[in-house]
């Protein structure tokens, strides 16, 4: 009986011997995976020490002008840091910045003297130059008080008198005094706003820019077919979403033949900004850098240091996408028969309280204010089943008179999007409150008639 009882106890002492083994070997592979994370933060935080280094020893401060600005001119921008780089780290931006975007559309039959690979080539072709008409003008104001970006789009034919010259279109403000002289145009029609940097890219520049960020992702919102042989540009996109390259997404941005004309095409800007935006979190751009600064010394003028843009850009990164704010220049088309020619008329009231809600500038009024009445609503259906006349009702009982079904908006949402069209935060808030769904963006997607857009998701078929 003894032999017989002691015959079991060995294989526990097996047993357990195993367990031992085996509880050893998990204490050392979580022993390892704690080293491989420990060693992960540590490579992230050497890379970003390193980046610092290189852009500190490497990057000199020096602007990235390809165009000499004079005394006088450079005196239009602000002076002072806009940045700093502590320990080696990134540069961090130190203060809310206003930055004037000029792209720029030149062809041969603007310059006196052509490159001579463009010569006689039967058509107009593009130009890499900086001097030419605006077809894009944005000021940006990266705000890191009040953590938020604003783009305020111009559109290219807002009437303006350019200082020292006659009443014309803003675009040519570019073309007859530079960078200085459309700051100083823009500043006039956004009462006194000042500018302290910009940045000026052509056609070509965009086209490799996209490129070089590996693409762009967005919902092309309608079949575009359109042909300009005295250019060579060459217009075929489906509708849908979809990743382009370059050169498509330069074909979504001059594209212009449709009853929005110029102000839809400063719509698809702002789309493909905003798709540009959320894919710069992707941790392949560290890769592609090299290509992208590569681009960025040959079709970009600035008097922003490459320390400075790097600190734009990695601010605007860490930026809530909800917080970045995208307006139009309020106005109206002006009559061909008038003026003689396309305008955009801008509303200067509806100007003021933008500049004051979003830049800053001056005092800000009480948006709240707004009676229900005022308020121009538009409801776009982007589901095809959620019937937007429903909806009608219940804003008219708040009080909501002028309400309009707007043509259906392209992109199927998932999500209801209520856009302050025109920086109205407020009452897009207080609409969002009555429907009970949806979310507030800053956005110039919109119905162009409206204050507030509603763009119908499929969070609606549900209520």
């Amino acid at each position: 009986m003894k032999e017989s009882n002691s015959l079991p106890a060995q294989p526990k002492k097996a047993n357990l011997s195993l367990r031992k083994v085996s509880k050893q070997k998990v204490s050392k592979q979580k022993s390892y995976r704690w080293l491989w994370v420990v060693t992960g933060f540590a490579g992230v935080a050497l890379l970003s020490a390193t980046a610092g280094a290189m852009l500190a020893m490497t990057m000199a401060s020096a602007p990235l002008l390809q165009r000499k600005l004079s005394p006088k001119d450079a005196a239009v921008f602000s002076k002072g840091d806009l940045s700093s780089i502590s320990n080696l780290q990134l540069p961090e931006l130190t203060r809310p910045v206003n930055v004037l975007v000029l792209g720029a559309k030149v062809l041969t039959s603007d310059v006196s003297d052509p490159p001579q690979g463009e010569k006689n080539l039967g058509y107009q072709a593009l130009v890499n130059s900086f001097e030419g008409l605006t077809d894009t003008m944005m000021l940006v104001r990266f705000n890191p008080e009040a953590q938020k970006v604003a783009l305020l789009s111009i559109p290219r034919d807002t009437r303006i008198e350019i200082p020292g010259y006659s009443v014309g279109k803003i675009n040519e403000a570019n073309s007859v005094g530079g960078p200085a002289l459309a700051a100083r145009t823009v500043s006039h029609l956004l009462g006194g706003v000042g500018v302290d940097r910009y940045i000026t890219i052509n056609v070509q520049g965009v086209q490799a820019l996209v490129d070089a960020l590996g693409g762009v992702t967005v919902y092309v919102p309608k079949d575009m077919k359109y042909s300009d042989d005295s250019q060579h540009l060459y217009v075929n996109l489906k509708a849908g979403k979809q990743h382009l390259n370059g050169n498509q997404a330069l074909q979504l941005l001059r594209f212009r033949s449709d009853e929005n004309g110029d102000i839809g095409r400063v719509q698809r800007q702002q789309m493909v900004i905003r798709a540009l935006s959320e894919q710069v979190l992707n941790p392949m751009t560290l890769a592609r850098l090299p290509k992208i600064i590569s681009v960025i010394r040959a079709y970009i003028d600035t008097n922003l240091t490459v320390e400075e843009i790097f600190a734009l850009v990695a601010y605007a990164v860490r930026v809530d996408r909800s917080k970045m704010e995208m307006l139009i220049t309020p106005g109206e088309y002006g009559d061909i028969e008038t003026y003689g020619t396309s305008y955009w008329l801008p509303n200067l009231a509806k100007i003021q309280v933008i500049m004051a809600q979003h830049f800053n500038l001056g005092l800000n009024p009480t948006a709240a204010s707004i009676s229900p009445e005022k308020v121009r609503v538009a409801i776009q259906d982007t589901t095809r089943q959620a019937a937007a006349s429903s909806w009608i009702n219940p804003l008219s009982k708040a009080g909501y008179s002028d309400v309009a079904i707007a043509e259906p908006y392209g992109e199927p949402l998932d999500t209801t999007r209520i856009l302050a069209q025109q920086g109205d935060v407020a009452s897009a808030e207080n609409i969002r409150r009555l429907l009970g769904f949806g979310e507030v963006r800053v956005d110039g997607n919109g119905d162009l008639e409206s204050d507030v857009t509603v763009q119908l998701g499929k969070d609606a078929l549900r209520r």
